[in-house]
């Protein structure tokens, strides 16, 4: 099966849409609102690559900005088509993240990468998704890459809950046994990275680190509590995850972050 495939698969039969909606789920959208907020400016044409089911392209689009968004998932396009306001300027385009030719070079103030590199899984892919978002983007203007990370996803999923056997993935070779890096394929779904990864892949490119965002923090690992929050408390976490996700001693422990840099 081509890897493009599974991913089509899962999307297809999992509710996207209502991800980001809980307490938990939702610290991850207003994290990277948040950010995305302090470098977008009025009149920014904005591109999204992988924008699902428009939950980012949206909220953007009701703003005033002009926005494109491309989407792998037939399913996804009929949900952000569905999710469309009147008066918003948006497009939808299906596509790949690893060929943006539809789009000219140095178009875009703001180009989104935060969901085609859970699903690549060689560097050079990895390379070429980023090398495309920043060849749309003009000079001066800033990208968002998202990643899913590893040792909270081992920590929650596997060592809490038991989702992820671990000794049976050590023993498939998906996880290190002595530094419990992971490796993974097209049919797991989702490639787990740690920092150390991203930095390297960065260093192709002549950019400029902006922010490097745990852009979930520990919430996954307490979502439970999390979600039974009242409103009062949910904002004082809040306020506690904005004062600590960019904390060195802390950015490794995530599920989820986010690479801002400026082409």
């Amino acid at each position: 099966m081509e890897s493009s495939q599974y991913i089509i698969d899962h999307y297809s039969n999992y509710d996207e849409d209502s991800r980001l909606t809980t307490k938990s789920g939702s610290v991850e959208f207003l994290t990277t609102m948040r950010y995305i907020g302090k470098y977008i400016k009025p009149g920014d044409r904005v591109l999204e690559v992988g924008a699902a089911t428009g939950r980012y392209s949206h909220a953007l689009a009701r703003q005033g900005h002009i926005v494109d968004a491309v989407e792998l998932v037939e399913h996804n396009i009929e949900l952000f088509r569905k999710n469309t306001q009147d008066g918003e300027k948006i497009t939808i385009t299906q596509g790949n993240a690893l060929d943006l030719s539809a789009f000219p070079d140095n178009l875009y103030d703001i180009t989104l990468l935060l969901g085609p590199l859970y699903h690549l899984y060689t560097k050079e892919d990895k390379q070429q998704a980023i090398r495309e978002s920043i060849r749309v983007t003009k000079h001066g203007g800033v990208i968002f890459t998202a990643y899913v990370i590893s040792d909270l996803c081992l920590l929650h999923q596997g060592f809490k809950h038991g989702v992820f056997n671990i000794p049976e993935f050590i023993d498939k070779g998906m996880v290190d046994p002595i530094t419990f890096a992971t490796k993974s394929e097209p049919k797991d779904l989702f490639e787990l990275v740690r920092k150390e990864d991203i930095d390297d892949l960065m260093s192709a490119f002549t950019v400029t680190r902006l922010n490097y965002v745990a852009s979930t923090g520990c919430t996954s690992f307490i979502n439970e509590e999390v979600d039974a929050m009242n409103d009062e408390s949910f904002e004082l976490y809040l306020k506690y995850h904005f004062a600590t996700c960019e904390r060195e001693d802390l950015i490794g422990m995530t599920s989820h972050s986010v690479d801002i840099f400026r082409k």
